[in-house]
């Protein structure tokens, strides 16, 4: 295993002073999902991707996207200890709309999403944001760089999104570590901002 993701054997299990968080990534189709996971996940990550074949001509859209080669068709899962007490899991959903009976599946038990978006193609955005919110989860979006995508200040984007104004928007690059790090950060902020006062 590399060192890229590996533990050392005291923090590959959870101690009985973690606190454990399951949170969802999810976004359209080759929005970068699968490359999010892989960069922030401490650990060798569980993919499920699948070499694309004819069957899927006509059903998934390559536009925007035309060098893609693989999907994934259940759940991408990595780990990272975000501090020293609070380990998050990250499930990766599939992005296709015929996938979303896994989506909501994967949200169960999920505290939060961090909703992946591309500025080539924002609309496709809308109803995986339009789903996050009929499961009542909430999310954070974080639009991921791409060499060719056009950028956007934050307030064009939050206004294409009509996001409302406690919705943290983040720009990141998914590929590397830090910028996606930065993300992960702004959704569990937000998340720690809604929980309820200790009594």
């Amino acid at each position: 295993m590399d060192s890229k993701h590996s533990e050392s054997a005291a923090g590959t299990h959870l101690r009985g002073d973690e606190t454990t968080v399951k949170i969802l990534v999810a976004g359209h189709f080759g929005v970068g999902k699968t490359t999010y996971v892989k960069t922030l996940s401490a650990i060798r990550p569980l993919l499920t991707e699948e070499v694309m074949t004819a069957a899927s001509v006509g059903t998934d859209d390559l536009s925007g996207v035309p060098h893609k080669t693989t999907t994934t068709v259940a759940m991408d899962f990595g780990r990272i200890s975000l501090t020293d007490d609070l380990v998050l899991y990250l499930f990766g959903a599939p992005g296709q709309q015929r996938f979303w009976s896994v989506v909501n599946d994967l949200a169960r038990g999920a505290l939060g999403a961090l909703v992946l978006a591309d500025t080539r193609r924002l609309g496709d955005s809308y109803p995986v944001m339009g789903l996050m919110e009929e499961l009542g989860l909430p999310y954070a979006v974080a639009v991921n760089r791409f060499d060719d995508a056009p950028e956007y200040g934050l307030e064009q984007l939050r206004d294409a999104m009509d996001l409302e104004i406690d919705t943290p928007l983040v720009v990141c690059d998914a590929r590397d570590h830090a910028s996606a790090k930065v993300a992960l950060v702004a959704l569990v902020t937000h998340l720690i901002a809604l929980a309820p006062a200790p009594v």
